[in-house]
């Protein structure tokens, strides 16, 4: 059996609003709410773990019942926990408004997470892979622990991938850093958005291209249409799955870990059958409210 996937990144609880109507500022406006497990790592590694692949989790909690919930619903998905409980500290919470037609926007307190510290973060096996959640980098609370993983990973001749999170925290923190501390990533996941502004290239197509001159593996998400696989001279495109759209929420999370699987596991795998396993995982995360 290979090693199992390191994935270090955000554990938290998603309160998702998925509101209906017209915007009624300064009134009120209906809305379905629910609370659901989330946190970009802790949504990958539930995924991994739901499709069979083994995968020990890093990350931080609160001393509060929300995160002893979270820790007892991913331990039992399957996921091996390596996550450390901070005194005093409250487990993150991410709030996601979601539009009548799906997409959302998000209001985090991640909380613990931003207690992250290079000693959480396990030395991955030899010849094994990490999965670096962006958020992790992107503050300097967690970001030694993050760039300690990709050291680690490095000297243990890991496979790397690297999610890049967020339009907006990415540009706060610099695109040249951010693309200096993940030189030596394996697989970059993006979204379109995300591709943009880390090459500058307005053509999704040329932006991907441009991401793997830098990485052996570039995989843009682009959401209704599908994803690009790039890798040297190679392009590949696969579309979407279809699906009514509830929530976007965490679908990148479920792509990257389906995609993942199919990749880590299969190496005789194509890049079209890896990212029609990822569409596949994210496809049934839209068709329902939370992010898992």
């Amino acid at each position: 059996m290979p090693p199992p996937v390191v994935v270090v990144g955000d554990v938290a609880t998603d309160v998702v609003a998925v509101l209906s109507g017209e915007p009624a500022p300064g009134s009120d406006r209906p809305a379905r709410i629910v609370s659901r497990g989330g946190g970009a790592g802790a949504n990958v590694a539930a995924h991994l773990a739901r499709l069979g692949t083994p995968v020990v989790l890093a990350g931080c909690i609160g001393d509060d019942a929300a995160g002893a919930g979270l820790t007892a619903e991913l331990a039992a998905a399957g996921v091996e926990l390596a996550v450390r409980t901070v005194p005093g500290a409250a487990t993150g919470t991410i709030v996601s408004l979601v539009e009548p037609d799906g997409q959302r926007s998000m209001l985090a307190d991640r909380g613990a997470n931003l207690a992250l510290r290079p000693a959480d973060v396990p030395t991955p096996a030899p010849g094994g892979h990490l999965h670096l959640s962006g958020y992790t980098l992107l503050d300097p609370g967690p970001r030694d622990a993050g760039l300690a993983a990709l050291r680690a990973a490095a000297v243990a001749g890991c496979t790397v991938s690297v999610d890049p999170a967020s339009t907006g925290p990415l540009r706060g923190y610099g695109v040249d850093r951010w693309l200096t501390d993940t030189a030596a990533a394996t697989l970059v996941l993006p979204n379109a958005d995300e591709a943009r502004l880390l090459t500058g290239c307005a053509d999704v197509t040329e932006a991907a291209r441009a991401l793997a001159a830098r990485h052996p593996v570039a995989v843009v998400t682009l959401g209704a249409e599908g994803a690009l696989w790039a890798a040297g001279d190679e392009l590949v495109h696969r579309p979407a799955r279809p699906a009514t759209v509830v929530d976007t929420t965490g679908a990148g999370d479920a792509f990257a870990a389906g995609l993942l699987a199919a990749w880590l596991t299969g190496p005789h795998r194509s890049p079209a059958e890896a990212l029609d396993a990822g569409l596949a995982c994210a496809a049934e995360v839209v068709r329902r409210p939370g992010a898992r």
